[in-house]
């Protein structure tokens, strides 16, 4: 059974990384020796993809010996961000010569096919996380671009009807974070789109004030009050007759705009208030545009449909 509480309903977990093709490299790819012949391969051509950290030794080197181990610990727990590639000078002098090197041990990072940075000395492990930090970017960096892609992902297959890969995204991303504010709504949402809506409600329920009160959760919490209060409002078919007989029974068409909403024809929903704006703005108070900014905060500001009805909502009120 899938310890995914988010994943249930949707077919067990994913792992985050699985959608990356495996993740990060294994450790004896990100560590190897080279010379004067690879040094092309192994360092210029490398550097392209991802940093590179040429470590300068010989064998008569005491803080050549010193340092290699903590290099090495820091360049394996930095899961792939940069690579170490290891010359032997006595070997290999010509690069060091070419480079200038005169002391050992040197390290000198490799970006773009060119030196970009370097220490020298048994420098300590922190420092070396930091070099490693300014070359490569915080340790964090990938692990943030790598959850944004996720969840651009998810949203795209949602919009594309695959509720049940996007919630599998989602879930996977709770597994590793379960307060993302942004993978919560997603999932809840997903709930949403197949009718469990106590479910989402659940799922949005006992978190933390402040990942509450992001405007992702907090708008996914809005539509379903929505949902909810459309249930009460009768049947859209005798609404729609009420309107037919009289057109200014803007409470009908009020409640008419609310169910459309949650049907999804949005649209339509906006088009129902901005007529009763355009006919009453004192009905229920200026209700009609009240009931529309709601709307606008469920469906975003970038949605189309917030586009459009912002456009006439500004014509009608300063026509």
């Amino acid at each position: 059974m899938s310890d995914n509480p988010y994943a249930s309903s949707y077919g067990g977990q994913m792992n985050v990384s699985a959608s990356y093709g495996g993740g990060a490299p294994a450790a004896d790819d990100l560590i190897k020796d080279t010379t004067t012949a690879n040094f092309a391969r192994d360092v210029l051509e490398a550097s392209r993809h991802q940093p590179v950290l040429v470590d300068f030794w010989a064998p008569w080197c005491g803080p050549c010996k010193q340092l290699q181990p903590v290099i090495e610990k820091v360049v394996r727990e930095s899961a792939g961000r940069v690579k170490l590639v290891k010359l032997n000078i006595d070997d290999h002098p010509s690069i060091p010569g070419q480079l200038g090197i005169q002391s050992i041990p040197a390290v000198v990072a490799f970006v773009g096919g060119r030196p970009a940075d370097g220490f020298m000395g048994a420098v300590p492990e922190s420092q070396i996380r930091q070099f490693i930090d300014k070359i490569a970017g915080p340790a964090d960096a990938d692990e943030k671009a790598q959850i944004e892609a996720l969840l651009a992902e998810a949203k795209t297959l949602f919009e594309a009807g695959d509720v049940a890969g996007a919630a599998d995204l989602y879930g996977a991303l709770l597994q590793a974070d379960p307060e993302n504010a942004s993978a919560l709504a997603g999932i809840a949402e997903c709930m949403i789109a197949v009718g469990q809506h106590d479910n989402a409600r659940q799922a949005l329920a006992n978190l933390p004030e402040a990942v509450a009160a992001d405007p992702a959760v907090s708008a996914v919490l809005k539509k379903l009050d929505q949902i909810e209060e459309a249930r009460k409002l009768g049947d859209p078919a005798a609404l729609e007759h009420a309107l037919a007989v009289n057109p200014d029974d803007h409470a009908a068409r009020m409640k008419l705009a609310k169910i459309r909403n949650v049907e999804g024809d949005r649209q339509a929903a906006a088009d129902h208030l901005l007529l009763i704006m355009k006919r009453d703005r004192s009905f229920e108070d200026d209700g009609a545009r009240r009931e529309l900014l709601q709307f606008f905060e469920v469906w975003g500001p970038m949605d189309p449909a917030t586009i459009a009805a912002r456009r006439k909502m500004s014509s009608i009120l300063f026509s």
